[in-house]
């Protein structure tokens, strides 16, 4: 049994006992002048509902999609107004007290992460949820190759999800030099410092068609990971290692 709809339609009789529990987290942040504050929460809740849609014909067991938690770790964008941040320790704190909550009827939880600045965070909260044996891990929504923040990757997920929430005539390019180069910066000084737009790429040349197949990426690599199930010392669940085709050579 599966509660297609999300737990937050549920009633609590139709909550199965032992259920895998997907985790939405994402953010409240500048999205340039062109995306809207919650698009790290929409693409995760995308993802962690789209995941479930894959895995039911998976052998996990039952599976719901808990609401979203819409607030992270997100100081790196504070000199933008509308960004809410509730810091590394607070966003820890919720993250551990979930875990324990969800533990006393779920079966296995997974955090669907869409803020790259919550990554450290999860880390050390799974990473302590795990070593008092919890079931718990956590998987990214980052598309390979794309760029850092309000740029062509997201502003293509988000024309493809909630294209009417998109104000692409007010789009502008940010700062398109790599992360790597970037994140000293953004570390000492936050995004304002490198990007007075708040735009990390180009969103020049986005759309609804490049932002799905990028969702069919995310969604293909989180369910793949779940059913997989290899997690590591913090949490993180591992892509499945690849099936050597039939007659290959050994290596």
């Amino acid at each position: 049994m599966t509660v297609r709809r999300g737990l937050s339609d549920a009633v609590w009789p139709a909550v199965p006992s032992g259920a895998l529990v997907l985790v939405p987290v994402g953010s409240t942040e500048q999205h340039g002048p062109h995306l809207p504050l919650d698009t790290d929460t929409v693409i995760a809740h995308a993802v962690a509902r789209r995941s479930a849609d894959a895995l039911a014909t998976e052998p996990c067991g039952p599976l719901t999609v808990a609401p979203p938690l819409a607030y992270g770790a997100s100081g790196e964008h504070a000199d933008f107004p509308g960004t809410v941040s509730i810091g590394h320790e607070a966003l820890r704190a919720v993250v551990v007290e979930l875990v324990r909550s969800l533990s006393l009827w779920a079966g296995r939880v997974v955090f669907v992460n869409g803020h790259g600045g919550n990554t450290a965070t999860l880390d050390s909260a799974l990473g302590q949820m795990r070593a008092e044996s919890h079931d718990v891990a956590w998987t990214g929504c980052g598309v390979p190759g794309g760029d850092a923040h309000a740029g062509r990757t997201e502003t293509s997920l988000m024309l493809h999800l909630a294209p009417e929430r998109v104000r692409f005539d007010a789009a502008v390019t940010g700062d398109t030099r790599p992360l790597a180069v970037l994140l000293p910066d953004l570390m000492a000084r936050g995004v304002r410092a490198v990007s007075p737009s708040g735009v990390i790429g180009d969103p020049a040349g986005a759309s609804a068609e490049e932002g799905r197949r990028a969702m069919d990426t995310l969604v293909s690599s989180a369910a793949r990971r779940i059913a997989a199930w290899t997690v590591d010392g913090r949490g993180r669940l591992a892509a499945p290692a690849r099936t050597p085709r039939s007659g290959a050579a050994s290596r």
